[in-house]
């Protein structure tokens, strides 16, 4: 099974180049982020066509997260636990079951946090330590779970090709980068760094100084896998080739394949 994720920056402005991709990669499930549609817009029929299945979670001009599957999307949950007020549409998360299996996968959009001195980067905090308790809650269920999504957080400095441009920024902030820990500390694996320790690997560069061409890029799109999807890991790919394409993301897809 092919799992991706693909902060879309505005589904609508990029659905050419995302049925391009689903009509070569063919995955099994997608995870986007930052599709900038309410649900009722969200332009399904186009992915409908290629045989997928789509649930949304939408907000008018910014945030939003779908998932797109080739299996039904089966117990549909939007929202991530623990606050309410939360209105901001941040998660959404569904089991696809397989031929020997079932797996749990969540595409989450993490708050980016900046500016650090405003209430924005405590609401980030504020939103892992949510997160950090849902990921916990979901592991006893033993099934493989696939976080997915915009983590909004620089893990390590080999993570950024310059690494000291990003000390003041909420992404690379201590408290944010312990948290990205803390999920790896319950037993959550990121699934790039289980098959490669190298540097220079991104999944996003920025429209401006020219960023992309200069491959001045961070990696904060990852794929957490609990023990039991971990074990059945073997691939992860980043679709590196997509950023060059006709009006591209700034993001580009992760694909991890597992074996169920």
């Amino acid at each position: 099974m092919k799992i991706a994720t693909w902060n879309i920056n505005g589904v609508k402005a990029r659905i050419d180049g995302l049925t391009r991709w689903l009509g070569e990669a063919e995955p099994d499930v997608v995870c986007l982020q930052e599709i900038k549609s309410v649900d009722e817009a969200f332009p399904a029929e186009a992915i409908e066509r290629l045989g997928y299945n789509v649930a949304t979670h939408g907000q008018k001009g910014f945030n939003g997260v779908a998932l797109l599957s080739k299996r039904p999307l089966e117990d549909i949950t939007c929202r991530l636990p623990g606050d309410d007020d939360d209105a901001h549409s941040r998660w959404i998360e569904a089991t696809v079951s397989t031929d020997t299996g079932a797996v749990r996968v969540a595409s989450l959009y993490l708050p980016n946090g900046n500016p650090v001195d405003t209430d924005k980067f405590p609401y980030k905090l504020a939103w892992m330590d949510r997160m950090l308790a849902h990921a916990q809650e979901l592991l006893a269920t033993d099934e493989p779970i696939v976080l997915a999504g915009d983590y909004n957080v620089i893990p390590e400095p080999k993570d950024a090709r310059f690494p000291d441009r990003w000390v003041d920024d909420a992404l690379f902030q201590p408290e944010s980068r312990s948290r990205h820990r803390a999920l790896v500390n319950l037993g959550y694996t990121d699934a790039q760094r289980a098959v490669s320790r190298d540097e220079g690997i991104y999944t996003f560069w920025d429209y401006q100084a020219g960023a992309w061409q200069k491959n001045n890029g961070i990696r904060i799109d990852h794929l957490m896998l609990s023990p039991a999807a971990a074990d059945r890991l073997s691939g992860v790919n980043v679709e590196k080739q997509t950023r060059g394409w006709e009006k591209p993301s700034d993001h580009v897809p992760v694909v991890v394949t597992l074996d169920v």
